[in-house]
This record gives C-alpha cells, structure tokens and sequence, in this order.
C-alpha cells in the first residue's frame, strides 16, 4: 500500500479524499519534525519513532569486498509496539469490521516533547491557513477601495474640468456680447460726426466769398 492507497482507505471515515490527504500529510509531517528534532514518537499500542545516532565504523563493499570507512551519522527507528506485534504474528486476531482495537496510552506515558511538536504543527498549519485567509480578505479590500477612491477622482476631476469649461466659455460669450454692444452704441456718434463735417465746409466757403467781395 503506497501513500495514495492508504488515503483512499481511510477517505470514507474523514468525510473526503481531500481532508484524508490533509490528515495523513499533518500526521507524516509531525513526525518527521519530532523525530528530526531528536523527539520521541510514542503511540501506544502501534509503535515508536526515534532517531538513532551511528558512530563511524567500518564496513564492507558486498560488490567489491573492499573494507570502506563510514562516516558517522543519525538514522530513523520505529519500533513495533505489543499490540501491533501481537497483530502480526497472529497471536491476536484483527477485528472484522472497524478500526483497529489499540490500546489508549495511560496519562503522562507520551514523550512530552513528541505531544508538544503534534500539537504545535497542527496549530501552526490552521495559524497559516487563517493568516493566508485574511490577507487574502485584506488585500481584495485594499484593490476595491483602491479602485473606488481612482474612480471617484476621476469623476470629480471631469466634474470640475466641465464646469471650468462651462463658466470660462460663458464668460467669453458675456465679453463678446458686452463688446458688440458697446461697438453699435459708438457706431451713431462717429457717423454724426462725419455728417457735421460738410457744414463746416459750406461756412468756411461762404467767409472765403464775402473775403473775396470786400477784396474787389
């Protein structure tokens, strides 16, 4: 059974393949952190992971037979618990329909450690997902009101231009006809004037003539 059979196994009790996978996922990570952290698993009834130190020491090459020195390192361990072993060899038997009858750990047998890194991973991965989930929501606010507060700025912007343009375009108009008017108002005088002119010819001919008869 590979890691997708075991999800489909259990998918019908978690309500979903989708929250089986999330489950064995948090369940595998947990203890690979603790066991990295040198933590000890402990689950009663099925088993234990730790991890094991190596010192370096010398082995053989099954290929070449040639002595080879390895270096020193840490390995993973798990160790069957008594009512899996117990499982295994047939002395107990498996129950027909179920779960798998394991026996509760009594209080305080579990390794601390181990207990606080399960419970600080779950706790981390709902923490992760609330924050994505709010910053999600905050950043979709922020772009809305963003786009809002544009718009609005845009519209009064034109809103203003407009009326700029409006008053600007009735006070050209108001000069224009401010100046026709006085342009026709002036336009009689000047034409009066030049109808004055001739008279004063005429009078100015009339003196020359009586100069002229005085003269003779």
């Amino acid at each position: 059974m590979n890691k997708a059979q075991l999800v489909e196994a259990i998918a019908d009790k978690l309500g979903g393949r989708q929250q089986a996978a999330e489950a064995v996922d948090a369940v595998l990570d947990a203890i690979v952190r603790a066991t990295v952290a040198g933590d000890r698993v402990s689950v009663t009834g099925f088993g234990s992971f730790e991890k094991v130190d190596r010192p370096a020491r010398y082995a053989r090459n099954p290929q070449t037979g040639e002595r080879v020195r390895v270096k020193k390192t840490s390995v993973p361990r798990f160790r069957a618990g008594q009512g899996f072993k117990d499982l295994v060899s047939g002395s107990k038997k498996l129950p027909r329909g179920g779960e798998v009858a394991v026996k509760k750990a009594p209080k305080g047998s579990l390794t601390g450690g181990a207990t606080a890194t399960v419970k600080k991973a779950a706790a981390k991965k709902a923490t992760t997902k609330a924050a994505a989930a709010k910053k999600t929501t905050a950043t979709a606010k922020k772009t809305t009101a963003k786009k809002t507060t544009a718009t609005a700025k845009k519209t009064t912007a034109k809103k203003t231009t407009a009326k700029k343009t409006t008053g600007a375009a009735k006070t050209a108009a108001a000069k224009k006809t401010t100046a026709k008017k006085a342009t026709a108002k002036k336009a009689p005088a000047k034409k009066a004037t030049a109808k004055k002119a001739p008279a004063k010819k005429s009078t100015a001919r009339t003196t020359a003539k009586k100069t002229a008869a005085r003269t003779r």
